[in-house]
C-alpha cells in the first residue's frame, strides 16, 4: 500500500507543486523588472551622449526648437554676494562616493521667441568645444538627478552675440534651473557698450560664472571661476617656435584700441626707448586685418612678432580682459600685466607672480626702468613657468574647460584637492617637500582666521577686534569665551565690523581650548592671539601672515623666547626674548597651520595636554615642542616687536606677573623634553623684517610702513 501511495500524488503534494511554480514565476518577473529598470535609464542617457556626438557645428539647426514666451518669468539678477557656503547646494554632490563632481549638460535646443526670432546666434565653435569636452570628461553624468553641476547648452560666451532679456528667459525656462542653483555659465566677452561690464549681464540668480575679464569688484572669490580670454590666433603658431628666435626688443605693445591716455604715455616711452616696439592697427590695404600690426609703414605678422620680444605688455583696454595674455604666453613672451583690478585666469590656484610681471597703472611711465631691472636669469624663469602654465591650463578650449572643472572639484572635495605645488610646479621626483606635504607657498586668497582666547576682559577684547579687522587678509574672527560663570556680552554690544565674527563659549576653562580645531575655522592659517595684545598694527599682522605663507609648516609670530641648558642645575632653563637666539614663538600672537591644532588636540605625546590644562600654563611651549618634533625646524619671529603688555590691565590680572611664572616655564621645558625623550626645539639667529624697513626711502615705496620698533 505504501508503494501505491508513492506513485499517486495526493492533494497536499499538488498544492506544494503549485506554490513552488508560482514562486518561481514571481521571482522571474521581479528579476526582469529589475533588469529593465536598471538598463532602461542607462540606455536613455547613453542615447543623450550619442545625440551630442552626432551633432556637429554644421547641423545644429536640426535640434528641436523651444519657444520662449514674451512674458516668461526671469530669475533675479546675478547675486553679487554669493559664496560657496550660501549659494551652492553641496548636498547635490557626492552621491557616487568617489570624490568627484558629476556634471550634466542640457540637451542641445534652439530657442526662439514668439515671433520665431532666434534668441541667440548660432552656437560658436568655442562653446561647442566646451560642451564636447565636458561630455568626454571624467566628470560627465547623463543623469540630471545625480548631477552636482549643470551646464546649459545656451551659448553665452560672447554677450555681443545674444539678446540679454531673451537669453535670461531661456535660462529661466530650463527644467532644473531653480534660480540658477548649481548651474555653471561660461562667458569670455562680458558686457556691452558703452560701459563694458566685467561680468556677463544676464539674470543668473545663484548661478556660478566661469568668465573672463573679471574685476576684483565683480569676482565672487571661492564661487566664480576666472577664465582667460581665448584667442584663436594662437593656433597659427607652429609647435616649439617660441624658443627659437632671438628677441631684439625688450618689450612690445601690440594691443589696438587703447585708451588715448595710455596711447600717449606709450608713445612718449617709445620716443625715448628704442627697445620698446609700439604697434598699432594697420591702415590702408591691411586695415581690419587682426593678423597684422603696423609701426608707421612697417608691417608685422601677428602674433608671430611677439616671439621677438622678451616682455609683452597686457594693458587695460575698453574691456578689462584681453586676449593678448594668451597670445604672449603662447609665444614665450613674459606678460607684463598693467590692469590693476583684473582677476587673473584661475587666480584661485595659479600663482601668476611666477610667470608674469605686474606693473600698476600709475607706474606705466616707469615701465622701462622696471623691466630693465629684471635679470636674464629671472626672465628665463618667467618664460619657463609661463610656457608650462600655458601648456597645462590655457593652450586650448579643452584645457581651459577641464581646468575649470578641476577647480570646482577641488572646492567640493577639498580632502582630495590638488596642492599649490601640484598646480604651480612641474612634477619633479627630486623636489623637496614639507614633512607634512603642505604647499611650499600657501594661497593668498584664503586669508587667516583670528582665534582670540578671552575670559572677562571685554574692553580689551573689543579694542583688539577693531584692530584685527584692519588687516586685509583677515577672513574671520573666532572668539573663544573661556568663562563658564559669565555669559559673553549680548550681540548688540559687540563691535560692528565688516568681517564674520563668531563667539564660542567653552564648557571648561582650559588653555588648550585655543587650539581646538573648531569647524568654524575654514582657512588653513590661524592667528592665535590673546585678548590683551592690542598693540600690534595692521601692517605687522599682514606682514606676519605673508611670512607664514612662505613657511606654512612653521609657527610664525611676534613674541619669542629661547631655551638654554643650565650646567649648575643640570636642567633646561626658559629664557626671555632679549637674546640673539630664539627657539620658541609664543602663541599669544602667532600664525600656524590648522593641522597643528588638530594634532595638538588629538595626538599630543604623553599627558602634556592634560598637564597644561591642570596647571593653566605652558600651552604655547607645548605647541612649539609639537611642531619642532614633527618638522625639525625652528619657528620664525617677525618684526622687532618685543614688548607685549596689556596697558588696560592691572598686574594682578596678568598670568605672567606671577613670580613663579618663569620657574614654572623652565619646569615645563624640562618635563616636556623628558616625555619626548629628547630636545626637539631648534635654535636659530633669524628674524623676518620687511624689505626697506630700515632703509632711508620714501614711505610710498615701502609696503609695510607701520611696523613698531618694540
Amino acid at each position: 500500500m505504501a508503494s501505491k501511495m508513492a506513485l499517486k500524488p495526493g492533494p497536499l503534494l499538488n498544492r506544494y507543486r503549485h506554490f513552488f511554480i508560482g514562486l518561481f514565476v514571481v521571482l522571474l518577473l521581479s528579476f526582469a523588472i529589475v533588469v529593465v529598470v536598471h538598463y532602461l535609464p542607462t540606455g536613455v542617457y547613453e542615447r543623450h551622449r550619442k545625440v551630442y556626438q552626432h551633432i556637429s557645428l554644421d547641423n545644429l539647426d536640426r535640434v528641436p526648437e523651444v519657444i520662449i514666451a514674451a512674458d516668461a518669468p526671469l530669475s533675479e539678477g546675478r547675486n553679487p554676494h554669493c559664496s560657496y557656503y550660501d549659494c551652492f547646494n553641496v548636498y547635490r554632490c557626492g552621491h557616487t562616493g568617489n570624490n568627484k563632481i558629476q556634471v550634466y549638460v542640457y540637451p542641445l535646443r534652439k530657442y526662439v521667441d514668439e515671433r520665431d526670432i532666434p534668441v541667440g546666434s548660432k552656437t560658436s565653435r568655442e562653446f561647442y568645444f566646451i560642451l564636447q569636452t565636458i561630455l568626454e570628461s571624467k566628470y560627465y553624468t547623463p543623469n540630471p538627478e545625480e548631477a552636482c553641476i549643470l551646464v546649459p547648452s545656451i551659448d553665452t560666451l560672447n554677450q555681443n552675440r545674444f539678446r540679454v532679456m531673451e537669453t535670461s528667459s531661456a535660462l529661466a525656462s530650463l527644467p532644473y534651473w531653480k534660480d540658477g542653483e548649481n548651474h555653471l555659465i561660461f562667458n569670455m566677452v562680458p558686457g556691452g557698450v558703452p560701459d563694458y561690464s566685467t561680468v556677463v549681464e544676464l539674470s543668473l540668480g545663484h548661478a556660478i560664472v566661469a568668465g573672463a575679464g573679471f574685476s576684483s569688484w565683480t569676482y565672487r572669490m571661492g564661487f566664480d571661476v576666472s577664465l582667460p580670454v581665448y584667442s584663436p590666433v594662437v593656433t597659427q603658431l607652429t609647435p616649439d617656435t617660441r624658443h627659437r628666435f632671438a628677441r631684439p626688443w625688450l618689450v612690445v605693445s601690440s594691443q589696438i584700441n587703447l585708451h588715448p591716455e595710455y596711447e600717449r604715455g606709450l608713445w612718449h616711452l617709445a620716443q625715448d626707448h628704442s627697445e620698446l616696439l609700439l604697434l598699432e592697427a594697420c591702415t590702408g590695404a591691411n586695415q581690419g586685418n587682426y593678423s597684422m600690426r603696423c609701426r608707421g609703414k612697417e608691417v608685422f605678422q601677428y602674433p608671430h612678432v611677439l616671439q621677438r620680444a622678451k616682455f609683452c605688455l597686457v594693458i587695460r583696454g575698453a574691456r578689462l580682459g584681453q586676449p593678448t595674455l594668451l597670445e604672449a604666453l603662447a609665444t614665450g613672451c613674459v606678460p607684463v600685466m598693467c590692469a590693476d583690478s583684473l582677476v587673473m585666469p584661475f587666480q584661485d590656484v595659479l600663482d601668476w607672480k611666477r610667470a608674469a610681471v605686474f606693473v600698476s597703472e600709475d607706474d606705466l611711465g616707469n615701465l622701462m626702468e622696471i623691466l630693465t631691472s629684471v635679470s636674464d636669469d629671472r626672465i628665463a624663469e618667467l618664460q619657463r613657468q609661463g610656457s608650462w602654465l600655458y601648456e597645462q591650463y590655457l593652450s586650448s578650449v579643452r584645457a581651459i574647460t577641464l581646468t575649470t572643472l578641476d577647480i570646482l572639484n577641488n572646492r567640493v572635495f577639498p580632502q582630495s584637492a590638488r596642492t599649490y605645488q601640484d598646480w604651480n610646479m612641474p612634477s619633479d621626483p627630486m623636489a623637496s617637500k614639507s614633512p607634512l606635504f603642505l604647499q611650499l607657498t600657501a594661497p593668498r586668497s584664503q586669508g587667516f582666521t583670528a582665534v582670540v582666547l578671552t575670559y572677562d576682559r571685554v574692553e580689551s577684547l573689543f579694542s583688539l577686534i577693531q584692530k584685527l579687522v584692519k588687516a586685509p587678509s583677515l577672513s574671520k574672527v573666532l572668539v573663544v569665551w573661556n568663562n563658564q560663570r559669565k555669559a559673553p556680552p549680548h550681540p548688540s554690544m559687540w563691535p560692528k565690523i565688516g568681517k564674520p565674527l563668531k563667539v564660542i563659549q567653552t564648557k571648561e576653562n582650559k588653555l588648550s581650548n585655543r587650539f581646538y580645531p573648531y569647524e568654524e575655522i575654514e582657512t588653513e592659517a590661524i592667528l592665535t592671539i590673546d585678548d590683551d595684545i592690542v598693540m600690534l598694527t595692521a601692517d605687522e599682522l599682514e606682514f606676519g601672515y605673508e611670512v607664514w605663507r612662505e613657511f606654512p609648516d612653521r609657527i610664525v609670530g611676534f613674541p619669542s623666547r629661547t631655551h638654554v641648558w643650565d650646567n649648575a642645575t643640570q636642567q633646561w632653563k626658559y629664557e626671555s626674548e632679549w637674546t640673539n637666539q630664539i627657539s620658541m614663538v609664543l602663541t599669544g600672537a602667532a600664525f600656524h597651520h590648522k593641522y597643528w591644532s588638530y594634532l595638538y588636540t588629538t595626538s599630543m605625546p604623553g599627558n602634556i595636554k592634560e598637564w597644561v590644562d591642570e596647571h593653566m600654563n605652558c600651552e604655547d611651549i607645548a605647541m612649539n615642542f609639537l611642531v619642532a618634533n614633527v618638522t625639525s625646524k625652528a619657528p620664525i619671529k617677525v618684526t622687532p616687536r618685543k614688548k607685549f603688555k596689556c596697558p588696560e590691565c592691572t598686574n594682578t590680572e596678568m598670568l605672567s606677573s606671577d613670580l613663579n611664572h618663569m620657574m614654572e616655564r623652565s619646569q615645563c621645558i624640562d618635563r616636556f623634553s623628558s616625555i619626548y625623550g629628547s630636545m626637539p626645539l631648534q635654535t636659530v639667529e633669524f628674524r623676518a623684517d620687511p624689505v626697506l624697513y630700515k632703509d632711508s626711502f620714501p614711505e610710498k615705496l615701502k609696503r609695510f610702513n607701520d611696523i613698531g620698533s618694540l
